[in-house]
């Protein structure tokens, strides 16, 4: 079976998108299939992952204020589909190209779309009123939603938009985390003493700098921290456009900014290093960051508007409301409670989360 994978927004070094298409890309290969990858690019060019998987890349213009994103003009992506004349094709960009459900429909391609991000939120964030949000949203995922033969949630929070205008062709299927790469052994004391720079507690976020990962509750949990006494300090692991202002706002904190970590084993190492980390965005379906973390056994204090209420629970982190005092009180909870149990149950969570699993998902509800 010959499986084509869309997406835009694909990140040119790393993202949740990115390593979520790679991962279950791979496991398609491993599965006896040849998989093809379509994303955009500065340029055209035509190359074979380690994995593989083909990889085209069209060129795309970058879009302003995303720190570097691209997105291609559908209209590019039809015609190569026509040459590649796939068996399967899967989509991961329900925004820019919803329209390939109807093309896969009008060439008797099986289509499946996976709903990486909520939409009501997404129209949220663009300061429209949560009831206009979902009327907008319910009228677009309508329409989305019957062009394709499946909707894939990876959370029951993400498949909650679905469910409330009683879709019928969505299934659930929750994505996974690399085990080997990210994992407690990776932990570095030595490291982790030179960037705590004599602090008690390391706090690490890992992610985008961008306004909808809401950074700055990050930098706010460090400075109630600091007014409460306690000795902590946070590392920011990653770039972009809200770097400046956020500088800005943590300026006379104790918090570090390392920009963008390429290394996949530097960023394993950090999320090992810490006592916690954090991960405050209120609009994630699933958020690899903080499975990432719990592989490498540190525990997560999340937001409770997101999907990550799904997966951080008593023991490994813990969910909480919106506000920088409520993160402080959680962190103080876990730093609290003994080491060896808390960094053991962060991973035993993390396990409970397999990319072969997530493939074998994928396959399953990809129609035949």
């Amino acid at each position: 079976m010959h499986i084509v994978q869309l997406a835009n927004f694909y990140g040119p070094r790393s993202g949740g998108l990115r390593t979520a298409l790679h991962h279950l890309g791979a496991g398609y290969v491993a599965s006896g299939h040849q998989v093809t990858l379509v994303v955009p690019g500065s340029s055209y060019r035509e190359e074979w992952l380690p994995t593989g998987v083909r990889r085209f890349s069209l060129p795309a213009p970058k879009i302003p204020a995303t720190g570097g994103y691209r997105a291609v003009d559908p209209f590019r992506v039809q015609a190569l589909l026509r040459e590649l004349r796939p068996d399967r094709l899967e989509v991961s960009d329900r925004l820019t190209l919803r329209g390939m459900g109807g093309w896969a429909s009008r060439h008797g391609v099986p289509s499946v779309v996976i709903s990486h991000e909520r939409l009501d939120r997404l129209l949220e964030q663009f300061l429209l009123p949560t009831p206009l949000a979902r009327r907008v949203a319910d009228a677009a995922n309508r329409r989305m939603a019957s062009s394709y033969d499946k909707v894939v949630c990876t959370t029951a929070f993400a498949r909650e938009e679905f469910d409330r205008i009683g879709v019928p062709n969505v299934q659930r299927v929750p994505l996974g985390v690399d085990l080997a790469a990210f994992a407690p052994r990776r932990r570095d004391e030595g490291w982790r003493t030179a960037l705590a720079g004599g602090a008690d507690a390391l706090l690490v976020h890992c992610g985008r700098l961008s306004p909808e990962k809401h950074v700055e509750r990050s930098v706010d949990t460090v400075a109630e921290l600091t007014e409460s006494g306690d000795r902590v300090r946070l590392v920011i692991a990653g770039d972009g456009p809200r770097r400046r202002a956020l500088e800005r706002r943590a300026r006379g904190l104790p918090v570090t900014f390392l920009g963008y970590v390429s290394s996949r084993t530097e960023v394993a190492r950090l999320l090992a290093s810490a006592d916690v980390s954090l991960a405050p965005g209120p609009h994630e379906t699933f958020g690899l960051a903080a499975l990432e973390a719990l592989a490498s056994g540190t525990p997560v204090v999340v937001s409770a508007s997101s999907a990550l209420r799904e997966i951080v629970g008593p023991g490994c982190g813990a969910a909480v409301p919106d506000l920088s005092v409520a993160f402080a009180s959680a962190v103080t909870g876990l730093l609290e409670s003994p080491e060896e149990a808390r960094r053991a149950a962060a991973r035993a969570r993390a396990e409970e989360f397999t990319w072969p699993e997530s493939v074998r998902g994928m396959l399953s509800v990809m129609p035949h």
